[in-house]
C-alpha cells in the first residue's frame, strides 16, 4: 500500500485582530489616564500601615520643602459639582480679599485671564505680592521661579488680626465656595485654633 501524504497547514497566523485590539486598548488608557502635575517639592512620605484611604479630592495640601519654603496645593471634587478650576479660581479671589483686609492699601487685582491661569495651576508658592508677576510669565519660567522663589511667607506673628500669608490662604481655601473642602479642613482649623 501506498504511503498516505498529510497535506502541511499553513503556519502564518492572521494578526490583525490582535493588533485592533491592541490599538484600542492603547487609546482607551491614553484617554482616561490622568498626569501628574508637576510638584514643587517632591515629598517622599513614610510607608503607612493605616487601612484608612488616603483622600484625593477636596484637599488642600502643604508642601514643605528642605530648605523650609511652603507651598500650597489645592484639589476640589472630581465630579462636575466642584471641579479643582473653580475652587482654585475662587481660593484667589478669597485671597485678595483676605489680603485687603491687613492691606487696605494694597493695590492688588487680577485679570481674568490671570485667574484662569491661577485655577490651572496644580501648586504654588510665591508671595501673593508677585503672585500678578509670576502669573504672567511662560509656564516654564513660571515652573523655574517657584523651584527658585520663596515660597509662601510663614513669618510668625503672635497678633491674631495681623495673619501672615500663609495663614491668610489657609482662611481663603476655608471660605471656599466648596462646602466639602471646608468640611475637610474643619479638624485641621480646631487644631491650628489650639495650636
Amino acid at each position: 500500500m501506498g504511503k498516505v501524504k498529510i497535506k502541511k497547514k499553513e503556519t502564518r497566523i492572521d494578526m490583525t485582530a490582535m493588533s485592533d485590539v491592541t490599538v484600542l486598548l492603547l487609546t482607551f488608557f491614553m484617554l482616561t489616564s490622568t498626569f501628574l502635575q508637576k510638584e514643587p517639592v517632591t515629598v517622599i512620605t513614610p510607608p503607612s500601615v493605616s487601612e484608612e484611604k488616603v483622600p484625593d479630592a477636596n484637599l488642600l495640601s502643604v508642601l514643605v520643602s528642605p530648605e523650609g519654603k511652603v507651598y500650597l496645593e489645592v484639589l476640589g471634587s472630581k465630579d462636575s459639582t466642584m471641579k479643582s478650576e473653580t475652587v482654585r479660581a475662587d481660593l484667589l479671589k478669597n485671597m485678595v480679599a483676605e489680603y485687603k483686609k491687613t492691606h487696605p492699601s494694597a493695590n492688588l487685582a487680577f485679570t481674568n485671564k490671570e485667574i484662569e491661569t491661577f485655577s490651572k495651576l496644580n501648586a504654588f508658592g510665591v508671595p501673593i505680592k508677585n503672585m500678578k508677576e509670576w502669573l504672567n510669565l511662560e509656564p516654564d519660567q513660571r515652573d523655574k521661579n517657584l523651584e527658585s522663589g520663596p515660597g509662601i511667607p510663614i513669618n510668625m506673628n503672635e497678633d491674631p488680626n495681623n495673619p501672615n500669608e500663609f495663614q491668610m490662604w489657609i482662611r481663603a481655601a476655608y471660605n471656599s465656595v466648596n462646602p466639602e473642602l471646608q468640611e475637610s479642613m474643619v479638624p485641621t482649623r480646631q487644631r491650628l485654633t489650639a495650636w
